[in-house]
């Protein structure tokens, strides 16, 4: 039986009760076989834990460890070609239109083995496990074809494998129509998209299922098409909604109970109401919103007001959010979306978490759930939100049950 006693720090729990963070000074920690069995304050120790050795972290700040839940980590070749064009006054439209984007990246991506990708996207989740990442979501969707599709997925289990961290894979074959069906989307999701799902599901690469609802990809009745078929495979699903335009997407995924509608600047207070309705958590994604020059921001206050979850993340990708940083996508959602820091926090923990799944299992630290902390070289949280382009991670610590 393992187990471990941490001592000498303060806890920001982020469970909802108690004060703000879930703040516990002069804390400890105890765990046994990678499960939590007791947080909270050091004279609340229990007494089979009197006298046991511990490790003193020399009041330290402990959070939960981050959960960066949205990302494109697996792709070959970069866009930085393509920044250059978009800083010069290209529309990302115009860009997709004129065989940029989505697309370029799939010629890449098609292109390159299995070594390359895992050689390339290991470098970029490295920069995320520096940062306090234990627990990561990883898409498909560069790939458009049922062979390249799955080729990603599999690289996503196999950085999984290589490094301490819990790979959460989804298929985004419905990222955007290859140039081979251009023109004919339901062609590709009847040839393409089903078929990889139902393949994808049979070998166990498939956690859930995405795609991009939008003018410039698939429309919302071209989605229910591919979540009715998730939702017979027994696949959880997740949209990106509402970033370019409204669409009525985060209804749609609403209505298929989505884990998560992701984007929504262009939200609806229809779609706040259907996701606060469904349970759906809002992922926020400020890298994009950044790097496309964005005017209109996400309705957080609606978001708010209406008690949606919000999770943030980097959307890590070539083109539209080249982001390795859940602590400058922190920032960058308190500054440019008016989360709190409090709030930016718990996107990246206990909200990330429910947008996978994993709420009973991560983003909090409570008796029961998994032992995975970032302790952080800080005197209070808000200083992980505050920072811009630096890193107060001390340590890890991550107990894998046996």
């Amino acid at each position: 039986m393992a187990r471990r006693l941490l001592t000498e720090l303060t806890l920001a729990t982020m469970e909802r009760s108690g004060a703000p963070y879930g703040l516990v000074t002069n804390a400890a920690v105890a765990t046994i076989d990678g499960r939590i069995v007791f947080a909270g304050p050091a004279a609340d120790l229990p007494a089979e834990w009197h006298g046991k050795e511990a490790e003193g972290l020399g009041q330290r700040l402990v959070t939960p460890a981050l959960i960066d839940c949205h990302t494109h980590l697996v792709h070959g070749g970069n866009r930085a070609r393509e920044f250059e064009l978009r800083l010069a006054g290209a529309s990302y439209q115009e860009l997709a239109a004129a065989g940029g984007g989505i697309v370029s990246t799939v010629s890449a991506t098609r292109a390159a083995s299995e070594d390359a990708l895992f050689d390339s996207a290991s470098r970029r989740l490295d920069a995320l496990l520096a940062e306090g990442v234990t627990t990561v979501e990883i898409k498909s969707g560069y790939g458009l074809t049922v062979a390249d599709e799955l080729k990603m997925l599999r690289v996503a289990r196999w950085l999984g494998a290589e490094r301490d961290v819990r790979v959460v894979t989804t298929y985004l074959a419905a990222h955007a129509v290859p140039p081979e069906y251009q023109g004919r989307p339901g062609d590709y999701i009847q040839a393409v998209v089903l078929p990889g799902m139902e393949q994808g599901a049979a070998e166990g690469l498939i956690d859930a299922v995405d795609g991009f609802c939008e003018g410039i990809a698939f429309s919302v009745d071209e989605m229910g098409t591919v979540f009715e078929r998730a939702s017979a495979l027994g696949l959880p699903v997740k949209l990106h909604a509402e970033q370019l335009s409204d669409l009525g997407g985060a209804a749609l995924a609403a209505r298929y109970g989505a884990l998560s509608a992701d984007h929504l600047e262009y939200l609806s207070q229809e779609g706040v109401d259907a996701l606060a309705e469904a349970g759906t958590v809002a992922v926020l994604l400020p890298g994009a919103f950044y790097t496309l020059r964005e005017r209109q921001a996400p309705p957080v206050a609606a978001l708010r007001e209406a008690g949606v979850p919000m999770a943030l993340a980097t959307d890590c990708n070539p083109g539209s959010s080249p982001l390795t940083s859940p602590l400058l996508a922190m920032n960058m959602g308190s500054t440019l979306f008016g989360l709190t820091p409090e709030e930016a926090l718990a996107g990246v923990t206990r909200e990330a978490a429910r947008s996978l799944g994993l709420a009973d299992e991560l983003g909090t630290i409570a008796a029961g759930k998994c032992a995975e902390f970032a302790v952080w070289d800080v005197e209070h949280p808000a200083e992980l939100a505050y920072r811009i382009g630096f890193n107060p991670l001390h340590r890890v610590i991550r107990d894998v049950a046996p």
